[in-house]
């Protein structure tokens, strides 16, 4: 039978993890094991976690927050080394449906009957109020006889997608066998973008309609700095600008690179327009940070110790925590010559 772990990326947000777990143990197909990877919490999670009674639950406390693409990167190595034929993977905001993981399930083996490869399966996410939220984009290539080929599962309540999010998705080993983890240093903001697109260069993943979960809290909109209200999320801007220009460079033509930096500049000088000059000065930091940020991948099987993390890793209240020390951390943020020369050009934009 094949395994199956559920990993939830939780930061400062008990409540709403306890309600994911609990959907999580709810599944009519049971998980082989849950791991939380707890990154860097300050409210309580770690001890609220070991107060619960769930069984085949591990808890691994990183020593600081590495953004949600270090936490990713993380639960995703731990699960493949722990084991793992599926990752199912899922922020702490997600609440799936009792039968979320068997339909997904279910889908993988229809394809499977059908002969059809596919990089990752995917639950239709919903709002608290019935509305589609993280939409994938649809994979559109062309069969053999040049028509785009997205109908042939539809009879199946399938459709194959290529960029995609981590709301709910579920990883066979062998695609992190082949395209390793999600890139820690994006930090936050894109890292899902980026990790679908590498996965489905070959083939699709498939979007799955009946597999069905609650994004808690997402009616707000797609991330926007101009809409942008909460200033302790304001700085994050900037990765999501770098990671947006390098996904364009990586993935698309030339004339889309060249036509995302353009829309950045252009929204830069509409923030400056507004007077809004903080804002516009994250966005310049952003697109500067991209002429210099071409990160590499790593395999799924690299030891945990390339995070440069202290991991503290907790089974339950009963038995005690095992604390593992790293080296530093490698620097998810640029250098720090590259900190000053970001610094020095914005200040002088500003000025």
């Amino acid at each position: 039978m094949q395994k199956i772990f559920a990993v939830v990326l939780t930061y400062n947000r008990k409540n709403l993890l306890e309600k994911c777990l609990e959907a999580i143990y709810q599944q009519t197909r049971p998980c082989d094991g849950v791991i939380v990877v707890d990154n860097g919490s300050s409210d309580g999670t770690e001890q609220m976690l070991l107060d619960l009674e769930h069984t085949n639950l591990e808890i691994h406390v990183l020593s600081e927050n590495i953004g949600a693409s270090g936490g990713f990167n993380a639960g995703f190595r731990l699960a493949f080394q722990g084991g793992a034929d599926f990752v199912w993977m899922m922020d702490d905001d997600v609440i799936a449906d009792p039968d979320a993981l068997q339909r997904l399930l279910e889908a993988d083996d229809v394809l499977d009957r059908k002969a059809i490869e596919r990089a990752f399966l995917l639950s239709t996410a919903f709002t608290e109020n019935g509305l589609i939220t993280n939409a994938p984009s649809m994979d559109v290539r062309l069969n053999r006889i040049r028509y785009e080929n997205w109908p042939l599962t539809l009879e199946h309540g399938l459709a194959p997608v290529r960029r995609a999010t981590f709301v709910s998705i579920l990883v066979p080993r062998q695609t992190l066998e082949t395209y390793g983890l999600p890139i820690a240093s994006m930090f936050i903001w894109g890292e899902d973008t980026e990790y679908t697109l590498r996965i489905t260069e070959k083939v699709p993943g498939y979007i799955v309609g009946n597999s069905k979960v609650l994004h808690l809290r997402q009616e707000s909109g797609a991330i926007s700095i101009l809409a942008e209200t909460n200033t302790a999320r304001l700085k994050y801007h900037r990765h999501y600008v770098r990671n947006e220009v390098f996904v364009a460079r990586k993935y698309y033509r030339q004339r889309r690179s060249i036509m995302t930096v353009a829309h950045q500049f252009s929204l830069m000088f509409q923030l400056a327009l507004r007077g809004d000059f903080r804002k516009a000065c994250i966005v310049l930091q952003g697109v500067l940070e991209s002429s210099r940020f071409f990160p590499a991948t790593e395999a799924a099987d690299t030891p945990i110790e390339s995070l440069g993390i202290t991991v503290r890793s907790l089974t339950s209240s009963r038995r005690g925590a095992q604390n593992q020390m790293y080296p530093p951390r490698k620097a998810v943020e640029p250098p720090e010559d590259d900190r000053m020369m970001s610094e020095q050009s914005i200040r002088a934009f500003c000025n």
